[in-house]
């Protein structure tokens, strides 16, 4: 005669399921990471963006994407980034650059602009100033306007607390850069 509620009395049987379906349970949640930065031009949906500045929807750009790469994703960071129009306007970089420069210039800018803690801007309180050492050991010194925009070393924010993995990003109306690498880098036409 077969015995009818034997795998409940199994309680090594009955943990293994358990901890298969909580098991399963996580990794589908860490499936759909919710607020990731967005790929290309999609629509950029629920982030902060400066008043009277339009995004149109391009989220990072060609070179955010790029010097996102660089930093580990599993560790705590925060990054703040250029926009595109900074990097075009402030470096000089567009479309047609020999690859290996703009790798070296971006690889420069990462050293300045990251940061290895995350930094929301809920974290900086309206006209506190806090200042971290960059990955460089540059200083960045953070505040926060009244309009709640992050300043960081004079420079204001666009769009503030994307998220990509464990990494913070801000997006920044200028590039953090020392005097030394500003004056390197700065545009022919100045």
């Amino acid at each position: 005669m077969k015995q009818r509620g034997h795998f409940t009395k199994d309680p090594i049987k009955f943990l293994c399921i358990v901890v298969s379906i909580a098991c399963t349970f996580v990794l589908c949640f860490s499936v759909l990471k919710l607020n990731e930065i967005p790929q290309g031009n999609e629509n950029v949906i629920g982030l902060k963006l400066k008043k009277n500045r339009i995004d149109g929807g391009r989220g990072v750009g060609k070179f955010g994407e790029i010097v996102i790469g660089m930093l580990p994703q599993d560790l705590g960071f925060t990054l703040f980034l250029p926009s595109e129009k900074a990097f075009e306007r402030d470096l000089g970089l567009g479309e047609n650059e020999n690859e290996n420069d703009t790798y070296a210039i971006l690889t420069r800018v990462l050293g300045f602009s990251a940061v290895p803690r995350r930094i929301y801007a809920d974290d900086v309180q309206v006209g506190k100033e806090i200042d971290y050492d960059s990955i460089s050991g540059y200083t960045v010194y953070i505040s926060k306007d009244s309009d709640g925009l992050l300043i960081v070393n004079r420079i204001a924010s666009e769009m503030v607390d994307l998220r990509r993995g464990k990494i913070v990003v801000h997006v920044m109306d200028g590039v953090i850069m020392d005097p030394e690498f500003q004056q390197s880098v700065r545009p022919d036409d100045d």
